[in-house]
């Protein structure tokens, strides 16, 4: 019986990281997403699962901010979530998920922002309804939000600048 692990993400993951990115996504642009999201400051939490020492899942969130009327609130983003196709299937996102969020709420962040499936996303308690009021260039049933606490239900999301950088490309 094997163990999964998961653990901080440290520098000498990246080359395992970018495979598995590319391997679920089946393109490069999520890896080139991460790299400048690690690069440029913006990873508030990032993870890896392990299994038999091979870096098998991956969940980066960055910081995001909201603004509103002329106040910026921190957020976080969680993007991207990847697991080894191999893998995929066997608890390892969800895990991750959920590892992510003890960290965040320990660090004292209260509010998450995802585009991604409602049906997955909805497990851990994201909801289109919670972010359906944001503005932002994603609005649509794949934003969804999870709030922690007290944080803005309006407002316009800020992404790190590597959005908009690694989406164009």
């Amino acid at each position: 019986m094997s163990m999964m692990s998961i653990r901080a993400a440290t520098p000498r993951d990246r080359e395992a990281i970018r495979l598995v990115e590319e391997h679920a996504f089946g393109q490069q642009a999520e890896a080139g997403l991460v790299d400048a999201l690690v690069t440029g400051g913006d990873a508030v939490v990032e993870l890896v699962a392990e299994e038999d020492g091979q870096v098998v899942g991956h969940i980066l969130f960055s910081r995001l901010f909201v603004q509103n009327g002329g106040k910026s609130f921190p957020a976080v983003a969680l993007a991207p979530l990847a697991v080894e196709p191999s893998f995929h299937g066997t608890g390892i996102g969800g895990a991750l998920v959920r590892e992510a969020h003890i960290r965040l709420k320990d660090a004292g962040e209260v509010l998450a922002v995802v585009l991604g499936d409602p049906a997955y996303y909805g497990r851990f308690g994201y909801s289109h309804a919670r972010a359906e009021k944001f503005e932002s260039e994603f609005q649509g049933e794949a934003l969804q939000a999870l709030a922690w606490g007290e944080a803005p239900e309006t407002g316009k999301l800020v992404y790190a600048s590597a959005f908009g950088t690694a989406l164009a490309a």
